[in-house]
């Protein structure tokens, strides 16, 4: 069976080869300048998120009977279509459980405690000056976890070990996980208004689209923080400006932005004969966040540790095996998606 495996670093091939040969693969690497030349004999494809799978990149691979995505999101795949051509879907489920939370809390204590504004004085100015530089503690404070999948469930746990009172939304909360842990399943609406960090572990689908927008993010609680580590769609950028200039929200910490793709190619998006309004409108928007002071914007790289790659790299592996061996795993339903599981796991 033929593989066609799209790499985002060069290590993988390395890390990778032997394995999938002992498998029965024959793999051919690819990057992400070469990945869609097309090949009318692959039956798997391997990909990261930042390559989108719909029915014009499935037309290139006329035997394609697998994708298998090195990521527990699946957004960037058109699901319908790959059902309708009855080409399995699989995924990397729980990757970076306490990966991504851990990054959460990351974001969460560069605000709290004004790290990054530390650091860029002594840099910038030489200066030890701790004039405008004092933080708050987080315990005793309260955090809404939006999402109780297993992401969630860590941020929870390591809430807890920082004295916080915590409070969870989830579209399906899990019976005697808030007696289990000590927390309470409320309303989002009440989250908003009790939360002095609301801190985001959800899907990205058509019922978290705009989950935080400019109708309820003024039910925050006044100078809270806003943390998403999710994606960046989850979040109406608009709504989040406007909560930051009226003071609503005192920061955030992003390491998703709504549109992060055309940041990264700015120069084709003004470019474009016929630009969309709401993409440029978002972009310019972004880079207000970017500038902000309050404000922390990382690269998508919550995920980003070298286990947890590993971990997304022998996952993988045990997902061609299994399909190979007619027992798919991982697999995703085309329903998920339209049924917006709130309770799966955080993607990346």
């Amino acid at each position: 069976m033929k593989l066609i495996y799209i790499a985002q670093e060069a290590w993988e091939e390395t890390y990778l080869k032997e394995k999938l040969a002992a498998a029965g693969w024959e793999t051919e690497f690819r990057t992400a300048s070469d990945a869609f030349t097309g090949d009318p004999e692959a039956e798997a494809l391997s990909v990261f998120i930042t390559t989108k799978l719909g029915a014009a990149e499935m037309d290139l691979f006329p035997k394609l009977k697998l994708i298998t995505t090195r990521s527990t999101g699946f957004d960037h795949i058109d699901l319908a279509e790959a059902a309708k051509r009855g080409i399995t879907v699989s995924t990397v489920p729980s990757y970076g459980i306490n990966t991504v939370a851990e990054f959460a809390f990351a974001l969460i204590l560069a605000l709290s405690r004004r790290i990054t504004d530390a650091h860029n004085r002594i840099t910038e100015t030489g200066s030890f000056s701790q004039e405008g530089l004092r933080g708050f503690d987080l315990a005793g404070k309260t955090i809404g976890v939006v999402g109780t999948g297993n992401i969630g469930v860590h941020a929870i746990r390591i809430a807890k070990g920082f004295a916080m009172n915590v409070l969870a939304f989830d579209a399906f909360p899990k019976t005697g996980l808030d007696q289990e842990l000590g927390f309470m399943y409320v309303p989002l609406t009440e989250l908003l208004n009790r939360s002095d960090i609301v801190t985001l572990h959800v899907p990205y689908n058509e019922h978290t689209h705009h989950l935080v927008n400019k109708n309820n993010i003024h039910e925050c609680k006044k100078g809270a923080y806003l943390i998403n580590t999710a994606r960046g769609a989850v979040v109406e950028t608009e709504a989040l400006v406007q909560a930051l200039q009226d003071g609503t929200l005192a920061g955030a910490g992003l390491d998703v932005l709504e549109e992060e793709g055309d940041m990264q190619d700015e120069a084709r998006l003004f470019s474009n004969p016929h630009p969309r309004e709401e993409e440029l409108k978002t972009v310019l928007e972004n880079h207000y966040l970017i500038e902000h002071p309050r404000v922390i914007v990382t690269a998508h790289i919550a995920f980003d540790s070298q286990e947890a790659v590993e971990r997304i790299l022998d996952t993988t592996v045990e997902n061609l095996v299994s399909f190979a061996q007619g027992e798919p795993k991982n697999a995703v339903a085309p329903q998920v998606a339209l049924a917006g599981d709130f309770s799966r796991k955080q993607p990346i």
